[in-house]
């Protein structure tokens, strides 16, 4: 940050005060929906208990982090983002959580910068001192509201840490040794989406892959069952298989609370695939993630993940 700052001296942007990072400002967020799957498992999802007794069989997790702040404005109100990304795969040794190997942590710390707004001759100053990435399109021309490009920043922050996500989910299937639990789904993972050995858990629900008949069925959820597996499709995505877990009971609390849905590749897809990967899953509830308030669907080993993560980052 200490060479984007200079960057930016050097080129005359304004330096902001100290605010908070993007990530925790207030943003429009996507509309919750209903979405239809495709069942895998017979002619329409239903609720099953979880077959056979919990058991510990994740060998590795990965999980990735973000930050960006507005460091500047240009003039004409253009924001200057800077954005610390960061993803690791860290292994299981002996009960606690180790680097696998080295090109298996990325960090990157980059300025987001509308390259056409700002102008060649400022681009260059800033390009000479610091990573920079444009976030506008080739040949786009303004002009353009101040929120628009900070929003623009912020999704090409979200971008560069799925990049490094990817990268290491790629490593792990190529060259791991057992079952890797990735914070977030695969669908999006490139090689991973196809692996045996990557297991996504997604513990947001803005869409619910389920029709009107049949969530009831998943909110209703106790710990230890799930829905039969269906197909989760997107045009930009591979398609996988996925189903929702409960881990935890969520009396005195919403309905979704403690409820996970988990994705792994569609090729080998089965109910005993499912009830395998899920008692994995419910082997995770201990030790519990507290403090995090995401606690409830959080698996230990992807906090203390993110914790290793924020450390290396400050």
């Amino acid at each position: 940050m200490r060479d984007a700052l200079r960057a930016l001296r050097g080129a005359g942007a304004a330096l902001t005060a100290s605010e908070p990072a993007l990530e925790l400002r207030p943003v429009v967020a996507e509309p919750p929906r209903l979405q239809r799957a495709e069942p895998l498992e017979g002619d329409a999802v239903r609720g099953r208990i979880v077959d056979g007794e919990p058991i510990a069989g994740f060998v590795a997790f990965l999980d990735g982090i973000q930050e960006s702040r507005v460091l500047a404005h240009w003039p004409g109100g253009i924001p200057l983002v800077h954005g610390t990304v960061a993803a690791t795969v860290r292994r299981r040794r002996d009960r606690t959580l180790v680097a696998w190997r080295d090109d298996a942590t990325r960090v990157a710390r980059t300025l987001f910068v509308p390259r056409a707004a700002i102008g060649e001759a400022a681009w260059t100053a800033i390009e000479r001192e610091c990573a920079v990435r444009d976030t506008l399109e080739p040949g786009e021309s303004g002009p353009w509201h101040p929120q628009e490009l900070t929003s623009r920043a912020l999704s090409a922050v979200q971008r560069r840490r799925e990049e490094a996500e990817t990268a290491c989910a790629a490593l792990w299937c190529a060259d791991g040794d057992g079952p890797l639990l990735v914070d977030g789904g695969i669908a999006s993972a490139g090689s991973a989406a196809h692996s045996p050995l990557a297991i996504g858990v997604v513990k947001s629900h803005r869409t619910l892959y389920v029709d009107g008949d049949a969530l009831p069925l998943v909110l209703g959820l106790r710990a230890g069952e799930r829905t039969t597996a269906f197909t989760v499709k997107s045009p930009r995505r591979a398609p996988v298989a996925s189903w929702y877990l409960r881990l935890r009971d969520a009396a005195s609390h919403d309905a979704l609370w403690g409820l996970v849905r988990v994705e792994v590749a569609l090729d080998g897809a089965s109910s005993a695939r499912a009830d395998e990967v899920s008692r994995w899953l419910l082997a995770e509830r201990s030790p519990v993630s507290l403090p995090d308030p995401r606690w409830g669907a959080m698996a230990y080993g992807v906090r203390l993940t993110e914790e290793y993560l924020r450390a290396i980052t400050r």
